[in-house]
Order: C-alpha cells, then structure tokens, then sequence
C-alpha cells in the first residue's frame, strides 16, 4: 500500500514546512489570551481556534476573532470546523482571517475542493484511523485538501469527532508511504509526543485534550511540557 503525492510536498514548501527536522507544533482548542500566550511562548507554530458547538472547546466568533489579533504574526492561525456551511465558513473568514481551515467532519473531497476554492484558503482534512483499511480513505483527499491530518476514530456513539483523547495503533503507518506529509492527533500527551515523533515521523503534531486539566481548560505546564518533548524528538 503506497500513497505517493506531489502535491504535499508543494503545499509543504509554500508553508515552510517539510516532513523532516522539527516537527510543526500545534495546539487546538485555546479559547483564552493566556494558552494563546503559553502556545506560542512554547514555540507552537500553529493554534487551533474550536468552532463547533458541542464541543467545550468551541469560541464564538467575536472571541474566536480577539484571539486571532491576538496571535496573527506570531503563529499561523487554524480555524477548526465540523460539517460546516458556507455561511458559518465565510463569517469565519471574514472575521478571524485564519491562515488555514481545518475540517473535521464527514466533508467529501468535493466539498473540500469546492471550499478551497471558494474561499482561497489552504485547508486540512482529518481522517479517522483505527485499523489498516482507513488509509484507503485518503487517497480521495489528494489534490482536495492541502494537509491530512490523521486523528484516532471517535468512538462508537462519541457526539464529538476527533479521538477524544485516545490514540490509534501508531503501527498501522508502517503501511503509510512516509513521502506523504500529514500531521498527527489523537490521544498525544507530554508523556507520549516523543516517542509519536520518533517512531511516525509526521510533519506536524496536533493536541488539544492532552493538554487540559479539565475538558476545554488549558494546562499551561503540559502546553509547555508537550511543545519542548515533540522538539526534542527530531
């Protein structure tokens, strides 16, 4: 099984990024000045903004906006969003000018492709992993999206996407063609990120949960903690 795509390594280089060396840091779900601050301070390149109601994450777009000021030209700013329309896209655009979309629902290529170029913005598609057939999944993404980020499946009867703090058999990319970029999530804590780092070889990790002392509260120590353990993993 092989996935082999150019266009991920153009995309890389357009961001600055490449899949080798330090890996791309980001941490999601900040929804206060100071995590923004602690994020960044720690060295985290990219922060994710949480829209989506059900989530304890989420932040209404005029916080979503101050947040985004407050972080533009020190970190590049991702705005996460779950089966969204375009009405909800182009508030977010207009307001919080991210620097790239996130997507984390059931959005087909099409509707990625479509929105990418609607709105003119790089964008990122999560894909659930729990066993070796899911890559197969993202072979339609190629070309649609500018980033894969691969994430553990919810489980059975979860109301948010995402792992929800449990990671996936990291294993399964031995089957992964390395040449393909992606980013990983899904159950990354300070105490694992290294050895995720080490043994996957992503371009980027992403957390959010592993990150809390509570659901949708940032622990500013374990922002920290997690930032110097995926650096020091290259």
């Amino acid at each position: 099984m092989r996935y082999v795509v150019s266009c991920y390594e153009q995309g890389l280089a357009q961001n600055g990024m490449k899949n080798v060396g330090e890996p791309i840091v980001k941490i999601c779900g900040l929804s206060t000045r100071e995590s923004v601050d602690a994020a960044i301070a720690a060295g985290a390149q990219w922060i994710g903004l949480v829209s989506f109601e059900p989530s304890p994450r989420h932040v209404e777009l005029e916080q979503a906006t101050t947040l985004a000021d407050h972080a533009r030209g020190r970190a590049k700013i991702v705005s996460l969003t779950v089966n969204a329309d375009d009405d909800r896209l182009a508030a977010i655009v207009e307001h919080v000018r991210p620097d790239l979309l996130q997507f984390h629902g059931s959005e087909t290529p099409e509707r990625i492709a479509e929105i990418k170029a609607r709105f003119g913005l790089p964008v990122m598609k999560a894909v659930g992993v729990s066993e070796l057939a899911d890559l197969e999944k993202i072979d339609p993404y190629i070309g649609a999206a500018d980033h894969i980020l691969l994430d553990a499946k919810p489980p059975k009867g979860a109301i948010l996407p995402g792992g929800n703090g449990a990671a996936f058999d990291w294993g399964i990319l031995d089957h992964f063609d390395k040449q393909t970029p992606f980013m990983l999530s899904g159950g990354l804590n300070p105490q694992n990120v290294h050895e995720a780092v080490t043994k996957v070889h992503p371009f980027g990790v992403d957390v959010s949960s592993g990150v809390e002392r509570s659901p949708g509260v940032k622990d500013l120590r374990k922002i920290a903690d997690f930032a110097k353990a995926a650096r020091a993993a290259h």
